[in-house]
């Protein structure tokens, strides 16, 4: 019986990566414990003298805590549902405030940060009806204890322990509120991670209650982790990798720089390869792969710095150093800033290659395929394209689509995301994710507002899988084949799209159907930032930044090539301006097979 459980817990770790096994909390490090070591700030003063761009950074960070000495401390506003906005703005001001203070030695840093950590503590709650309101607000706390523990008076140890300890901790045992342990996204790795910061800063006080939150969080945060496998890509896309990958980040340096080990969690299956995933995801043009609730400018993701450092490759920093030299680069999540000087300490920036490869190719919950032309100019060569389901989180009705650029220009684009709050605020049921839930009736969600098909002006059917089954990855042929017969399995027998680009980088869009009993009505689609003009049968031209494109259609039956507005139908649905869709319609007969292909070559 032993030697069963021995090989199930052996088992049970292999498939989350992660070791069973418990800190040894008789060797935490005194405070600080944080990120940041007793002294550490003189790694940072020597980075940014070698480097001259992170001194750009630096002052950012000391602007911000200027301008907040003379600035009232945030108050307990909600906006809609969430306190989010406000634990946000508290997190950033005690974290830069404090890495003022460590850096300067300046108490009018430490004054401030202690008199909005006593604000915050006062709140009657941090909102625990939504529960990453309560993990951004306990680390902002964690962080100011830890780093500005000599500093702090002591009733203010006090008042900000019992806050973390009533508004955090207890509050995690409402399992109705603290649903985020059995999650398997971005909510998990925020959530466990503000929790765990608690946890390790107030250690000494209250030993075993801080070892029960560091040890729920090791058994309930692989759950998150698991979306990584097998092979790194994000199944929530560029923006949430930024948000939940930057909280799991902050997690594993936290508990390193206190234990000097995370028990593995940094080993889980695809983790430290969706770095290169988030390298890829970004466009020469500056904008990502925008897929899922995304928005469509690239940023800096400082937490790419920890994993360069972690993995020992200077290469995944190549985007990131471009940013750097830009002095308005933004950031994202922002009000971790501190953290990128931190992780950058520990790096000699110096000597940052270029990546070697070309293709990117990730399995997993949305599988991703990814050719870049190059990483020196934005006139390279881009496309992407995706697969997956709508059931993900985060996810859009858009299996199938695809992004391509091409001299500079963006020719097929995403919208991006809409903001939660000005769906929300106008009653839009925006997380009732069934088949014919509302989410799917905004614009830039359904299916009608991306690069793929739709069938019978019917949605993608949410419960389906659409797998990236082949890649192509030679100089002939760039692209990959999706599998889209599962997300029309109600209109059609087969559904097969395959993009790729040829030799000279023109793009090829082939869909392959076989209809059943009844006919398909097929809409083909792609969003625009393009003006365009029909021009003849099967054949449009598209004109932007002096540049064109000729989009033509080879089908064995009848195609009306079409342009629609991008002006969407519902007064809460974001405005498009400056974009149309282009493409044709057409309809095959019943029990017929049938191939449509697109392809766009540039006009010299």
């Amino acid at each position: 019986m032993k030697k069963i459980l021995l090989l199930l817990l052996i088992f049970v770790s292999g498939c989350t990566g992660v070791v069973a096994q418990q800190f040894d909390y008789g060797k935490i490090v005194p405070h600080p414990r944080l990120l940041l070591p007793e002294g550490g700030e003189e790694a940072i003063r020597k980075a940014i003298a070698e480097y001259p761009p992170l001194a750009t950074v630096h002052q950012r960070i000391m602007e911000l805590c200027d301008r907040t000495l003379t600035e009232p401390p945030v108050e307990r506003i909600k906006e809609g549902k969430r306190l989010l906005a406000i634990s946000r703005i508290a997190l950033k001001r005690i974290y830069y405030l404090s890495y003022a203070y460590r850096m300067t030695g300046d108490r009018k840093y430490a004054l401030r940060a202690e008199q909005e950590m006593l604000a915050v503590s006062r709140f009657t709650d941090w909102n625990p009806t939504h529960f990453l309101d309560v993990g951004e607000m306990v680390m902002a706390l964690a962080i100011g204890y830890d780093w500005l523990y000599d500093s702090l008076q002591p009733d203010t140890r006090r008042v900000v322990r019992e806050a973390i300890i009533a508004k955090g901790f207890d509050a995690a045992k409402n399992t109705r509120h603290a649903w985020f342990y059995t999650a398997k996204n971005n909510w998990n790795s925020v959530c466990n991670s503000g929790l765990a910061y608690g946890a390790l800063a107030l250690f000494e006080e209250i030993p075993e209650v801080s070892k029960g939150i560091i040890e729920k969080c090791m058994e309930t945060n692989p759950k998150a982790m698991v979306g990584y496998g097998p092979d790194g890509g994000y199944p929530e896309g560029f923006g949430y990798w930024g948000y939940g990958t930057s909280f799991q980040v902050m997690l594993i340096a936290a508990l390193e720089s206190a234990f000097g080990t995370d028990n593995g969690l940094s080993q889980a299956p695809g983790f430290m390869e969706s770095a290169r995933f988030m390298q890829y995801m970004t466009a020469p043009g500056g904008d990502c792969f925008c897929f899922s609730d995304s928005p469509v400018e690239a940023e800096c993701n400082m937490m790419m710095f920890w994993f360069a450092g972690k993995a020992k490759d200077l290469s995944l920093l190549w985007i990131e150093r471009q940013y750097l030299d830009r002095p308005d680069m933004p950031f994202a999540e922002d009000r971790l800033l501190p953290s990128l000087m931190v992780f950058c300490s520990q790096l000699d920036l110096k000597n940052i290659g270029k990546p070697k490869k070309n293709f990117w190719f990730s399995r997993g919950d949305t599988p991703v395929f990814i050719y870049r032309g190059g990483w020196d100019s934005k006139e390279d060569t881009y496309l992407g394209v995706k697969g997956g389901s709508p059931s993900t989180s985060h996810a859009h009705m858009d299996a199938g689509s695809f992004i391509f650029e091409r001299d500079g220009v963006r020719w097929a684009m995403d919208l991006g995301m809409q903001s939660y709050i000005t769906l929300e605020s106008k009653g839009v049921d925006l997380w009732n994710m069934s088949q014919n839930g509302q989410r799917w009736e905004v614009f830039r969600l359904s299916n009608i507002a991306h690069n793929t098909l739709t069938i019978n002006g019917e949605r993608h059917l949410v419960k389906s899988n659409a797998p990236i089954t082949r890649t192509f990855e030679s100089k002939k042929q760039k692209g990959a084949e999706v599998d889209l017969s599962s997300v029309f399995a109600n209109s059609v027998k087969k559904a097969v799209r395959t993009v790729i680009l040829d030799q000279k980088d023109h793009l090829e869009v082939t869909d392959q159907l076989e209809t059943g009993d009844k006919e398909a009505a097929v809409s083909w689609i792609m969003v625009t930032p393009a003006e365009a003009k029909i021009t003849g049968k099967n054949r449009m031209e598209l004109t932007k930044d002096g540049q064109q494109m000729l989009l033509t259609v080879d089908a064995g039956m009848e195609v009306e090539m079409k342009t629609w507005s991008n002006v969407p139908p519902h007064e809460y649905d974001f405005r498009n301006p400056g974009t149309i869709r282009v493409g044709f319609e057409t309809v095959i007969p019943a029990n017929r097979a049938a191939q449509l292909k697109v392809r766009l070559i540039p006009l010299k």
